[in-house]
């Protein structure tokens, strides 16, 4: 069954794939330092269940219950200064929205703390996209991964970026992604990197093109 989101036109169905994204509210920078990298990292997993979780501390004190169920499965995902983009598959009814949501209300509740601040930290609804064949799911993995490298994001706000890119190269002994669906089509993680790095001068080139992700470019 699809459901259809408030002001949205796409529909998101169990079982399929999705590029979300978001930046911060006026282009402000939603990590300002590594602890808070960190955070979202962790809120990546934390907040990715069926029952609600108001906060960390709960996570902890209720991840062994049985109805720990998650809401999507996380397949790649890339931290920038001032955005985020992640691919998601919808494993039940109004995950991608339920996830995303939880994920940005528990990251904004923790910053604003943290920094003193109040108000909305990102820019208004999540941005999502459908990805609707496997080479297109290919190409966004390698988007996803390398993004900060797409964006030319140096030092030193390259210490805040955190992506999946490790994972796929099997430079992590533990990993937050199920990305299976993508590195089972490669023979080794050499691979897979060859052909992602091997995409990075043309994405670099049509950087411009990207017109659904143009008001995420990192200033």
């Amino acid at each position: 069954m699809c459901i259809i989101e408030p002001m949205r036109k796409i529909k998101f169905a169990n079982h399929e794939f999705y590029h979300v994204y978001n930046r911060g509210v006026d282009h402000r920078q939603i990590t300002l330092s590594k602890q808070d990298s960190d955070r979202f990292v962790k809120s990546l997993v934390y907040f990715n269940s069926v029952r609600p979780i108001g906060s960390i501390a709960e996570f902890d004190r209720v991840k062994n219950e049985t109805e720990q169920k998650p809401l999507v499965k996380l397949i790649a995902y890339c931290l920038n200064p001032n955005h985020f983009h992640l691919i998601l598959e919808q494993l039940v009814e109004r995950g991608v929205s339920n996830y995303v949501k939880s994920l940005a209300g528990g990251f904004t509740k923790y910053f604003n703390a943290r920094h003193k601040r109040t108000g909305g930290l990102l820019q208004g609804p999540f941005k999502a996209k459908h990805i609707d064949d496997n080479s297109y799911l290919l190409h966004l993995s390698a988007y996803v991964n390398l993004n900060n490298h797409i964006h030319k994001i140096g030092n030193p706000v390259s210490d805040f970026v955190r992506s999946s890119w490790d994972e796929y190269r099997g430079k992590k002994a533990t990993c937050l992604c199920n990305n299976d669906i993508v590195m089972s089509q490669f023979k080794t993680t050499r691979e897979y990197e060859i052909y992602a790095l091997e995409t990075l001068p043309a994405m670099l080139s049509k950087r411009a093109d990207y017109k659904e992700l143009e008001h995420l470019m990192f200033d």
